[in-house]
């Protein structure tokens, strides 16, 4: 076999299998002993459906041998995230009163997947309901960082960054409410994008387009070790399924087409709520330097409204006293929660209708400020995080309240953000950039995020 399927991009391997060169038998066998090999240590695959995988595999190469190649993720692995629903496999969206539930219809991601080609090897770890930036719950544990197990993956894609960085999955697909895509993929080392909101359906995933003033926060994305394997990824689960309201059928442009020679960058490596690293800011500036040697433009400046966050603070989630939650819990049956969340029930007090109304007022300023800063920029360059990995829980601490403000700006905007590995800290930990475009330009997100990737060789595999 001449790939490397544990190493090698999505793309690559559906090359693979569509020439012939392996079969997806053989990718699914080698993503499989990968898997049994390396979860032990890292509890990120929490479901497996290895023999279905198989049989699906086996399906899929006599179509090759037919002569019918779907598209490039023909035969090609993957893991999803267990927030999904899947056909058949248990799905819990880590809450207990879940723990047993099998969906008997795949969220609509899931569907489009299968149907490109793409075969489900098994489901990987959140904390309860996607709402941690650490992935810990009472149905399957704590899942570890494949580059210093002492330490979290981020969440709340956390299972799924894990077992991308130790290549058991070639890709997954993430929720991003405030970051869970990219924090994970910063502190794993791989590349992730949260699309523009109203890109991806959210149907069949447990935080829904069904949540009213939450549900602009949230959006599916690709997770993969590669950028080159996000785009195609993203164009086979975008657009509307006629069921999620939300979604507009707006075509992705092509990243292959946009020229960095030009491109208008807006730099900062603080955003004024939380300090980064040294290590990470001069990232931050060594990436901005080196896009401005390939012909780009490059600014260092702050956008204003970004100080608005401190007096957002969240609460156009959380207005309501997270009943929201409550009723997401009570429909799953759950009655026992994982630690986090009751935290975060308590700390939750409703406000009066009249303050709610002034703080989603706030947000739309926010919102109208930072697409005029936009009007002289094409995309924002900045940190992912103020830290690499931190420790199991210490995301929660209130010192680090707004350790993950450099993500969550961009949910409350709603615009495609994207992360890949620009550098190492001097413990050995990735360090991520993340990359920011306008509304609808994806495009230009993974064109430049390719180019930071060039640069500085993005994802390196764990020693582990």
């Amino acid at each position: 076999m001449g790939i490397d399927v544990n190493n090698s991009s999505a793309i690559d391997i559906g090359k693979a299998i569509a020439s012939k060169e392996i079969t997806s038998r053989e990718a699914v066998e080698k993503c499989i002993e990968r898997i049994n090999k390396i979860n032990p240590s890292i509890n990120a695959v929490v479901q497996e459906c290895f023999e279905r995988a198989l049989s699906e595999a086996d399906s899929l190469d006599i179509e090759i041998a037919q002569g019918k190649v779907r598209g490039p993720l023909h035969g090609v692995p993957m893991t999803l995230k267990d927030s999904l629903d899947t056909e058949g496999v248990i799905t819990t969206w880590a809450t207990l009163g879940r723990q047993n539930e099998v969906p008997e219809v795949d969220a609509t991601l899931v569907t489009r997947l299968r149907e490109a080609g793409s075969i489900l090897l098994g489901k990987t770890n959140t904390p309860e309901l996607t709402l941690a930036a650490d992935t810990d719950n009472l149905v399957y544990g704590r899942t570890k960082n494949p580059y210093d197990t002492n330490l979290s993956p981020g969440g709340s894609s956390g299972g799924a960054a894990a077992i991308i960085a130790t290549g058991g999955s070639p890709f997954d697909i993430g929720s991003d409410t405030g970051g869970s895509i990219r924090i994970p993929s910063h502190s794993c080392g791989i590349a992730g994008i949260k699309p523009t909101s109203g890109r991806v359906p959210r149907t069949g995933h447990c935080i829904s387009y069904a949540l009213g003033a939450t549900e602009s926060l949230t959006q599916n994305g690709p997770m993969a070790r590669y950028v080159r394997d996000l785009d195609p990824i993203l164009k086979v689960i975008s657009g509307p399924d006629s069921k999620d309201p939300y979604i507009v059928p707006i075509p992705i442009g092509d990243p292959g087409e946009i020229d960095i020679k030009g491109i208008r960058v807006a730099f900062h490596t603080d955003n004024g709520l939380m300090s980064p690293t040294q290590e990470i800011s001069n990232v931050v500036r060594n990436v901005a330097s080196a896009l401005q040697d390939r012909g780009a433009s490059t600014v260092e400046i702050l956008p204003d409204p970004i100080s608005m966050l401190r007096q957002i603070d969240g609460r156009n989630g959380t207005g309501d006293g997270r009943e929201w939650v409550r009723r997401i819990l009570k429909d799953a049956g759950t009655s026992q929660f994982s630690p986090f969340i009751e935290n975060r029930l308590e700390e939750a007090p409703a406000i009066p209708t009249s303050k709610f109304t002034e703080v989603l007022e706030m947000v739309d300023h926010y919102r109208s400020g930072m697409i005029q800063f936009m009007k002289d920029f094409d995309v924002i360059l900045c940190p992912a995080s103020a830290k690499p990995a931190v420790g199991p829980g210490e995301s929660f601490l209130p010192e680090n309240k707004f350790l993950y403000s450099y993500t969550s700006a961009f949910n409350v905007t709603g615009w495609p953000a994207g992360v890949v590995r620009g550098g190492t800290s001097s413990s050995n930990l990735p360090i991520a950039v993340q990359v920011v475009g306008k509304p609808w330009r994806e495009d230009v997100v993974l064109s430049v995020l390719e180019t930071v990737e060039e640069i500085t060789g993005g994802w390196v595999a764990p020693a582990l």
